[in-house]
């Protein structure tokens, strides 16, 4: 396994980090696996030297970050793994039940803390952008955490460009802690991000860390022009029809696959090896929900893609509406 410093920050990272949203309970999603099921995949992660793992709150309304917390302190001292989560999205539909409020915030963050069975995290991430409420209301609270001790660093995700701007001059104006990691929705059928968002994180020395880099499964190259593939999560995800499968996507599946057998790959392999072959990626996040799938994740590490390569991968690309911010 491969590090990287996260960002303009001594923090240091696998090159690939394990989602978690895919661990928890199957009461919230039929795809997703139970503790016992889950275990196997952390303790691999491990082994193979991955030290990155990604939850949030809201994955299976609370139970991944237990199963998280409990699975690598099995696996693992505290100090030897970053555990990131996240912050927005209800887990009950009250008032204040959700959002970047002070007060949500302060409540959120606790409540994360006892179900990951820990004093901090390593990465405080906003899961998406508050339009209720005042951003610098956001950056104080976020702020207030870290000093707290609570969290060492803060991120954010999926967002307009400017938007993540402001957050960071609000922050640098006051004083306050900057946020120093973008988890994006980029993937080689996805690259909107490549127009605004890529460019200032690579300026202001931002880590990013894509999620869906397979594109929700649909870059494994399984799928086909005719239906939605075979497994559970394929047949039953709207948001993956709703993303992708536009032609252009069928074309650079078809030339992923040419890639992918050319070098003795997997498709999802190659993808993977483009995505950390751009500048400014530096830990894509990976789902796991069969063990072949994390193995083939780790062994894309070590995949070396040539301009050639590249080239063919990235030129049936289509212009497409932006997607993942809501």
């Amino acid at each position: 396994m491969e590090y990287v410093n996260l960002g303009n920050t001594g923090l240091k990272v696998s090159r690939i980090c394990l989602g978690m949203m895919s661990y928890g309970t199957p009461h919230w999603r039929e795809w997703v696996l139970d503790e016992e099921q889950s275990r196997p995949f952390i303790n691999k992660a491990v082994d193979s030297g991955i030290n990155f793992f990604d939850t949030a709150n809201m994955y299976s309304l609370g139970v991944s970050e237990e199963v998280t917390g409990k699975l690598l302190r099995e696996c693992l001292p505290r100090d030897e793994y970053v555990l990131a989560t996240k912050v927005y999205f209800p887990l009950k539909q009250i008032p204040n039940g959700g959002g970047l409020s002070r007060k949500q915030i302060m409540f959120a963050i606790d409540e994360s803390l006892k179900r990951l069975g820990t004093d901090y995290v390593d990465l405080y991430q906003i899961h998406r952008w508050d339009y209720e409420t005042p951003i610098k209301e956001t950056m104080e609270a976020l702020h207030d955490v870290v000093k707290a001790g609570k969290a060492r660093y803060i991120g954010a995700s999926s967002m307009w460009a400017w938007q993540f701007a402001k957050a960071q001059q609000i922050a640098e104006t006051n004083g306050w802690t900057k946020f120093i990691s973008m988890q994006n929705h980029y993937n080689l059928v996805y690259r909107e991000e490549e127009r605004e968002m890529m460019p200032l994180c690579i300026d202001q020395g931002v880590g990013v860390i894509p999620w869906s880099p397979l594109a929700r499964g649909f870059l494994a190259g399984n799928r086909t022009r005719k239906d939605w593939g075979e497994t559970q999560r394929a047949k039953i995800d709207t948001m993956a029809q709703n993303y992708y499968y536009q032609d252009a996507d069928w074309d650079i599946i078809d030339a992923l696959r040419i890639i992918a057998g050319n070098l003795g790959k997997s498709p999802a392999q190659v993808a993977l090896a483009w995505l950390m072959h751009k500048t400014g990626v530096h830990s894509p996040i990976v789902g796991a929900t069969k063990m072949y799938q994390l193995e083939e994740a780790i062994d894309s590490v070590d995949i070396q893609l040539s301009d050639d390569d590249i080239q063919a991968l990235e030129a049936p690309y289509q212009v497409r509406p932006v997607l993942g911010h809501s």
